[in-house]
């Protein structure tokens, strides 16, 4: 015997039930079969929101029942054929009657009491197995109708009866010796007690009808049909990579059911266990696809530590502590005898070892109910002052991490939390049994998507990391670095396991967001398209969104950008910044926006600060981490600068230059930015505070080679000035000249102290042969003292600036 069980989108309508029917033909074929079915898609619910109404007084029930009798009716009419519907629609009408009668006294007495709520219920699964079991038989199978309520017998526990395996197994066996239809077709959920009231058996009932009559049979095994094609590492509506579990073990499917793998509920698990029945997971609008085998063997893949990630969302945690619990018995078992008097399911368990607090989860829906009662059992030892009130904790949710592997494998634990800690999702409670199946974490309700989402990434999809990156700016840097991106994309998908997705980008004035990815062919007009945008708001959608691996990528020189910063490396959102605001800031901002990210498991990373794509706050990092000290700093910083002298030999204006490097995209957009040194002062700054060394911008000594009245009125204004004072440029240049020198301008520091000016440059110096837009470091250290080390290349332009902007955001993940 095999038994079959139909959830309600199984049989939601006609055309579904033609697949029911091919299946059930298909398996009875070859043995005997039970078919259990649920009532049609969304009747429940429909029947306890009219009795509702009802209760409430509201008179809008009478409305819900007609629509419900009109769905059953059209059922019949398009299922049976036109010479079988008369005496099935009656058997629908009369039944509805019977429900508009209960629903009329709810309202005359104005209450809904749960032994009412389970007459009411029942008549969903009653209509619908009645109406397919003439279906079956109208297409001449071999077929009979059970009635649960006169087999499955429970105490009066209405709503949640409590099964009597005795008597029910008792009963059932001699029915099916009684009789041989190759076909038996029975209503799942309901029930009766001892008295003959109707009882139903809670969440999961049909499931749970099915898994009783086939441990009652022992049958060969039990099919669970219904719209999806087994069990899944984790709820695809959260992850999008979710993958169907082949093979697991009971045990296994229990825990992940417990926190909230909604496929299937604990109690239809237990029956078929004790009687080593298989449990097949099967998709009724697939039926070809492997589906999920639940059996006592090792789950399908031995090296996967775990087999799923559940959760469960509305939960609360209460917390019971006080000096007075220390070292003295019965207080644990005071409490969860309280909360069993309330009928209150304790979903999770942690003490602490000192005995100091116990705390607990629980529906939140039981919340009040909970704390009233635990106030009033502890009342003494509240007013003693041994006991504070209970406290509580609501918008929690748990994340279950389930496999019996686990307990086999060391550093589980160190991954699950080290994933969640590197993406800022803070742990409530954490709770571990002594058989290592499951870790449950009880976090935020607004952090489950983020955290089912890392777990998997971390336990499922380890070959691939995927990286959400909010992009601040698409101007000519950005740009570029968004075409990096995509093109680059498979190289890191195949070589770093990794996959960086374009989640959000914004301008000036707009900003478009994308979970899923903004594709580079359409990013120009998304944003285009997009809504209204500052930092701010940027900023706030990309901390509600809440993904999982984020980083924000700053491609301006906005001062009101810098100011989201750390708001963003508080919610653990890698910052990568071109813009040089931040890091030359006051010292204790900086200073501040380093230890938060170092604080929340992110980073802050600006290497294109100070020479674009070259390495150089790179090479810092790696002498100070390996223990050497830098004693000075000597540097051209500026590829718009090096580019105008490089360039400028008499030939041409001094103002024609610069202009050639505007128009060649080497200066800022006002070039004053840039020639008056105020650029070079904040890169020089930076690398030194990158050193160790705590100084401010104010502390730097700018040697001005401009002109007072340059620095005057409009861009315009800056190039007409620098006509007229072309002979105070020319000078300088034929000094330098006549001493067989060159000019540039340079960044020194040591000593602690740093300056930057114009310099005459002699040819052996290593700052001689510097050309383009080249820039140069020089760096002695206590291990460089004698030869110094040198970083020397391009340190300008929008394609080696990207770059330098895109090695960041690998290092960032």
């Amino acid at each position: 015997m095999k038994v079959l069980k139909f959830g309600g989108t199984s049989v939601a309508n006609a055309q579904n039930i033609l697949l029911v029917e091919k299946i059930v033909k298909k398996e009875s074929s070859e043995n005997r079969v039970v078919v259990v079915v649920s009532a049609l898609s969304g009747v429940t619910d429909g029947l306890i929101s009219a009795a509702e109404s009802a209760s409430a007084k509201n008179e809008n029930y009478s409305e819900t029942i007609k629509t419900l009798e009109e769905k059953h009716l059209e059922f019949v009419k398009n299922l049976l054929p036109i010479t079988e519907q008369s005496s099935w629609l009656s058997f629908v009408k009369k039944n509805f009657n019977d429900i508009e009668d209960i629903c009329n006294g709810i309202y005359v007495l104005g209450e809904f009491t749960p032994r009412i709520k389970d007459k009411i219920t029942a008549y969903g699964e009653f209509l619908s197995s009645n109406i397919i079991a003439a279906k079956l038989k109208s297409d001449g199978l071999d077929c009979v109708w059970l009635d649960s309520r006169n087999y499955i017998k429970t105490n009066s526990n209405f709503t949640d009866a409590k099964v009597n395996f005795e008597t029910t197994n008792a009963a059932l066996q001699t029915y099916f010796k009684e009789n041989k239809q190759q076909i038996t077709l029975a209503p799942g959920f309901i029930a009766s007690d001892f008295d003959g009231n109707i009882t139903t058996l809670g969440r999961g009932g049909s499931d749970f009808t099915a898994s009783i009559i086939a441990a009652a049979m022992k049958a060969q095994e039990l099919q669970i049909w219904t719209d999806v094609s087994g069990m899944m590492t984790a709820d695809p509506r959260l992850v999008s990579n979710a993958k169907i579990i082949h093979k697991i073990s009971y045990k296994e499917a229990m825990e992940l059911s417990h926190f909230g793998a909604k496929v299937i509920y604990p109690p239809t698990i237990q029956p078929v266990m004790d009687k080593n029945i298989d449990l097949w997971i099967k998709n009724t609008f697939a039926e070809d696809d492997f589906g999920t085998l639940i059996s006592h063997t090792k789950t399908e893949n031995d090296n996967n530590v775990a087999v799923g990630i559940s959760n469960l969302s509305k939960v609360a945690l209460l917390t019971l502590e006080g000096s007075g619990m220390i070292g003295i018995p019965g207080v644990s078992a005071k409490l969860f005898q309280c909360l069993s008097q309330e009928k209150i399911n304790v979903i999770l368990i942690t003490q602490s070892s000192s005995e100091h607090s116990i705390t607990v989860a629980i529906n939140e829906s039981d919340v009040e109910k909970a704390e009233k009662a635990l106030n009033y059992a502890f009342e003494d030892d509240l007013k003693l002052h041994k006991i504070d009130p209970v406290k509580v904790e609501k918008s929690l949710a748990i994340i279950a991490l389930v496999g019996e592997n686990m307990k086999s494998r060391s550093g589980v634990s160190a991954k699950l939390f080290g994933g969640l800690g590197n993406n800022g999702v803070n742990v409530r409670a954490i709770a571990q049994g002594s058989s290592e199946k499951n870790i449950s974490v009880v976090i935020s309700d607004k952090d489950v998507k983020k955290a089912v989402n890392v777990l998997h990434e971390e336990f499922f999809e380890s070959e691939i990391k995927q990286v959400h990156l909010y992009i601040c700016g698409v101007g000519n840097v950005g740009s570029k670095l968004i075409q990096q991106i995509y093109s680059q994309n498979k190289y890191l998908n195949d070589n770093l396991l990794m996959n960086l997705r374009v989640a959000g980008l914004t301008n000036s004035t707009k900003m478009v967001f994308n979970d899923q990815g903004i594709q580079e062919e359409e990013f120009k007009d998304a944003l285009h398209n997009g809504e209204s945008s500052t930092p701010h708001k940027f900023a706030e959608e990309i901390i509600n969104r809440n993904l999982r691996n984020s980083v924000f990528v700053d491609v301006t020189a906005n001062a009101k950008v810098v100011d989201i910063y750390e708001d963003l490396l508080k919610k653990s959102v890698s910052v990568v910044a071109c813009n040089k605001i931040a890091a030359s800031s006051n010292y204790e901002n900086y200073k501040n926006l380093k230890n938060s990210a170092k604080n929340h498991n992110c980073n802050f990373f600006f290497e294109t600060n100070v020479g674009a794509g070259l390495p150089i706050i790179g090479t810092i990092n790696d002498l100070m981490r390996s223990g050497d000290k830098i004693t000075s700093i000597q540097a051209v910083l500026s590829g718009t600068l090096n580019f105008v002298f490089n360039n400028y030999d008499g030939s041409s204006t001094f103002s024609e230059v610069v202009r050639q490097a505007q128009k060649e995209g080497f200066t800022e957009p006002d070039p004053r930015l840039d020639l008056a040194g105020t650029d070079v002062a904040r890169k020089i700054l930076i690398l030194a505070r990158e050193a160790g060394y705590q100084l401010q911008f104010d502390e730097i000594e700018n040697e001005a080679f401009l002109p007072a009245k340059c620095m005057e009125g409009s861009v315009e204004d800056f190039y007409q000035s620098m006509t007229e004072y072309e002979e105070h440029f020319r000078k300088l240049l034929e000094e330098a000249k006549a001493e067989g020198k060159i000019l540039k301008y340079v960044a020194d520091f040591k000593d602690g102290k740093a300056k930057v000016g114009l310099q005459k440059i002699s040819p052996e110096s290593d700052l001689y042969h510097l050309y383009g837009k080249d820039n140069i470091v020089i760096f002695k250290t206590l291990r460089y003292s004698e030869q110094p080390l040198v970083v020397k290349g391009a340190g300008a332009g929008a394609e080696v600036t990207a770059s330098g902007v895109f090695a960041d955001i690998v290092r960032s993940v």
